[in-house]
This record gives structure tokens, sequence and C-alpha cells, in this order.
């Protein structure tokens, strides 16, 4: 059977899951075989419940080029079913994800991070959603995604261009949660991932839940909705634990029920 070079690697840490894009060679740009496994990796993530937060970041400096545009021609666009762009882009993972980014965060690679629930990067790092650049369009999630995050008429900049956010104008406008020294952005996603993971997993999801859920919909709506998904969390044994340690004042030991 031949075989399939590991291009991201996982490593466990508590309740942190780091998953490496380790494609250097090619600025950790994605082809079929990143992004099946990436997929993979974000799977194994999603059904281990001794994992609370994940983390993805890029080998040698960078986090992702992006697609493989050398590998475009007879692959494709890299896509995992109905989950996206390395099973990330479409899907709608219950469990929150820190995206670690040094160097280019480019295209595809961008649109990794920004399907993340935060983003920290180092000093020096670039955002770019160059599709128009080479006849595309950043299909999976970008030219949805970004506007969401800033100002429109900043967005559109960046999408009509081409050209490159840089960390400061990053920050300024609140896309990324940390800006850090270059080379420290993995260690400070850590440190905020293992603050999250300290947290009741049931609640960390039913947030996430209800910011996939009730988005756009008018008040009354979005709070039926949101009680919906609230009213289990509300009546679980963890949320009982939660008061218990509380009062005991020691930590919470959570159960997931």
């Amino acid at each position: 059977m031949e075989h399939v070079k590991e291009v991201v690697t996982t490593s466990v840490q508590d309740r942190v899951c780091v998953m490496t894009i380790d494609r250097a060679e090619a600025r950790n740009a994605v082809n079929r075989a990143v992004s099946q496994q990436l997929a993979d990796a974000l799977r194994r993530f999603a059904d281990d419940d001794a994992l609370s937060v994940g983390v993805i970041t890029g080998a040698g400096g960078t986090f992702s080029a992006g697609m493989d545009l050398k590998a475009f021609p007879t692959e494709g666009i890299p896509l995992i079913g109905d989950q996206g762009f390395c099973g990330l882009t479409r899907a709608h993972p219950e469990k929150p994800l820190i995206a670690a980014v040094e160097g280019w965060a480019l295209g595809g690679g961008f649109e990794l991070a920004l399907a993340c629930d935060l983003i920290v990067c180092g000093r020096s790092a670039l955002f770019a959603l160059s599709e128009v650049t080479r006849g595309l369009i950043p299909a999976e999630g970008g030219a949805l995604r970004l506007p969401q995050c800033l100002p429109y008429h900043v967005a559109m900049e960046a999408l009509l261009t081409g050209e490159p956010l840089t960390a400061a104008t990053a920050e300024r406008f609140g896309l990324v949660n940390r800006v850090v020294a270059d080379g420290e952005s993995l260690s400070a996603a850590l440190e905020l991932a293992h603050r999250i993971a300290r947290n009741a997993p049931l609640a960390l999801a039913a947030i996430k839940r209800v910011q996939q859920v009730c988005g756009g919909r008018s008040d009354a709506a979005a709070f039926a909705a949101q009680d919906e998904i609230a009213a289990p969390v509300n009546a679980s044994k963890d949320a009982e634990e939660g008061a218990r340690a509380f009062a005991e004042k020691r930590p919470p030991v959570w159960r997931r029920r």
C-alpha cells in the first residue's frame, strides 16, 4: 500500500488539541492530502470528549498560502464533501477553534482562519483574499465572512483588490484577538485555549450553537432559538457542578452531562 506523507500533525496539551499544517516547503499550501488530513484531525478532535478546544496553525513561520495552485489543474478545489475546504469552512464545529497565524494567511488559508472562533497572530502576519488576481473568488467563506468581521468598505477593498491586511490593521478593526511578537502566536493561542478549556464543555458548545443558529433572526425568534439551546445546558449535571464547586471554593469537574 502506498505510504501517504503526514502533512498535518497533531499534539495534545491537557484538553487542547493543536493541529499543524506541516508542508513548510510549499508555505503550507493546501492540496488534497492536506485538506483530507486536516479534516480527519478535526473529526478526531470533535469525537474526543477529553478535548475541549482546538488550535490550528502552520509549520515553518507560515499559516497557509491557501489552495495549492500547482495541484489545482489535476486535483481541483480540495473540498471535503459538504464540509468545505479542509473539512472546516462549511462545517459547524461544536468546539471552539483558535487560529494561530504566523506569516501569510492567504486565500484559503485566510478562510480557514475566518472559520475559527478566535485568531491570534504574529506582528508580521499578513491576511489576504487574493483570488480575484487569479480569476477566482474566495468562495469558502472569505466573501461571506470578511464583511461580517470588518466594516463593509474595509472588507470590500480587501476583497476587490486582493491586497493584504497587516496584523496592525486586523487588530485595529477587531479581526484578531491578539497580536504578539513573531513566533509567539502558538504559545499565545495555547494560553487562551487553556483559559477556555477550563470552562464547561456543554456551555462552550451551546454558545457556539447560538451564534450558528440565531444570526439574522428577529429578537423574538433569536431568543426563542437561544432558549431551546440553553435549556438542556441549564438543566445539566455540569450546571449543578458549577454551582456546587463555586459554593465549595474548588475547581469544577466537568462530565459533559
